[in-house]
């Protein structure tokens, strides 16, 4: 009976230690564009099956016309070593938080001046810095949301069948 007894207490243990993974894991981007080092950190939500985007009547994760916090849990931040131009536009060098408003065709990127955000709820469009926007073209599937930056300054933003490029000098 000890032994069972044991054994019980054990798998209970292992069990109270073991953690799952994320819904949404966290994701760091470093890359250099010319001499200015860009960094992002956000949250990867996964599709799962779900609708992404759409207008809000077909409730979609995130629905069009809306503030989004591209991606999950915190709002993402981005960071510029140095002075940057983003589609053509000056933006200062520092930490950003970064949202954007998708729409079918175009998405508003939004650079925030407030960084220490939990997702949108708290989003004020009197602290953006910076409005840009990108044109969104068909993708393939991505099952979780994307953020990458070339070296040529390309930072493009993937998720389901949608991608949304803006670029930095």
């Amino acid at each position: 009976m000890k032994k069972y007894l044991v054994i019980l207490l054990s798998v209970m243990s292992f069990g109270a230690f073991a953690q799952k993974a994320p819904a949404s894991p966290p994701a760091v981007v470093i890359q250099k564009v010319g001499t200015t080092e860009v960094m992002i950190k956000y949250a990867q939500p996964s599709v799962k099956g779900r609708l992404v985007f759409g207008n809000k009547d077909v409730k979609p994760l995130v629905p069009y016309g809306e503030v989004w916090r591209t991606g999950a849990n915190d709002a993402t931040t981005i960071e510029f070593s140095a002075d940057v131009m983003i589609q053509g536009k000056p933006l200062a060098k520092g930490v950003y938080s970064l949202f954007t408003i998708p729409g079918p065709t175009e998405w508003t990127v939004i650079f925030n001046s407030d960084v220490k955000q939990w997702g949108a709820f708290k989003y004020s469009a009197e602290k953006d810095v910076l409005r840009v926007t990108g044109k969104v073209s068909e993708n393939a599937m991505t099952e979780k949301f994307t953020i990458s930056v070339t070296p040529i300054g390309q930072i493009k933003l993937d998720w389901d069948k949608a991608s949304v490029s803006i670029y930095v000098k």
